[in-house]
């Protein structure tokens, strides 16, 4: 099955506003007509709006970074799917290794308790009941790799996170795989090593929801994309595009990394 390769910017916390608009110009005057690619930027949630008016009648497309898996209530500083759908978004990211490992309170012991499976499992159910698509991350540390517990790792983030969207329920998700330990560290993830993990990811999805619907299924590879290794990862068969941080913030890097995909995947 051909599938539409798909690129996302994750902005995290970076841009001030006036950036955030002059990168979103420089980004529509790269991108023209109507591109064979689903492309995104991913802004911090007070940019939502002023994001989806910059990028209106352009095939770039708008998705938050984050939310909170109920309607509403007493959730300070929370927002929710469908506030989400209000600004325009069509994506939303959940169980960014970021969240699942640096952001949260301490132990004793300075371990940091992250989103839960369970948690981000929530969130993908409120994503899906508001019509949006969730971007799933999935990866294991620098630790767990060296381990070898790699696929053990991605194994129960997949059954955590999908559980209860069996067959059709997760045919509209996409996951992103986030090798920790090649974000940030010096280590860089191999092509071989990229497609090894996204294998494993597809085989598990046909497992937990059937072999037309893993099939079906993108997988952005998520672990420092940057222009020069962008072009042999997504020549890798089971890698579907890129969720990419930091070059994301750079309008001819985000372009080149566009290109590469299109490149390797050609016009479906």
């Amino acid at each position: 099955m051909a599938r539409r390769p798909f690129v996302a910017g994750n902005w995290k916390m970076n841009l001030d506003l006036a950036a955030a608009r002059a990168l979103v110009a420089e980004l529509r005057a790269r991108i023209s007509g109507s591109p064979t690619i689903d492309i995104a930027i991913c802004p911090t949630s007070v940019y939502l709006f002023p994001m989806a008016k910059a990028i209106a009648d352009s095939p770039i497309k708008l998705g938050a970074q984050n939310c909170w898996h109920e309607k509403s209530g007493a959730f300070t500083g929370e927002i929710s799917a469908d506030m989400i759908r209000e600004t325009g978004a069509s994506y939303v990211i959940l169980g960014h290794s970021e969240r699942r490992h640096t952001i949260g309170p301490k132990d004793a012991n300075g371990h940091i308790h992250g989103e839960t499976d369970a948690m981000i499992n929530a969130k993908c159910k409120a994503v899906l009941a508001a019509g949006l698509t969730p971007i799933l991350c999935v990866g294991e540390t620098l630790a767990e790799r060296d381990a070898a517990v790699t696929e053990k790792v991605l194994t129960r983030q997949l059954e955590g996170g999908l559980a209860g969207l069996a067959g059709d329920a997760a045919a509209g998700i996409v996951i992103a795989y986030e090798p920790v330990w090649a974000i940030g560290t010096g280590r860089n993830a191999t092509p071989e090593q990229a497609q090894e993990a996204h294998a494993h990811i597809r085989r598990e999805l046909a497992r937990l929801c059937g072999p037309r619907v893993a099939e079906g299924i993108r997988i952005q590879y998520g672990g420092s994309v940057k222009p020069d290794n962008a072009a042999s990862l997504m020549k890798c068969p089971d890698v579907d595009g890129a969720l990419v941080g930091g070059a994301s913030l750079k309008s001819a890097d985000f372009h080149a990394i566009i290109e590469a995909a299109l490149r390797a995947k050609g016009s479906h």
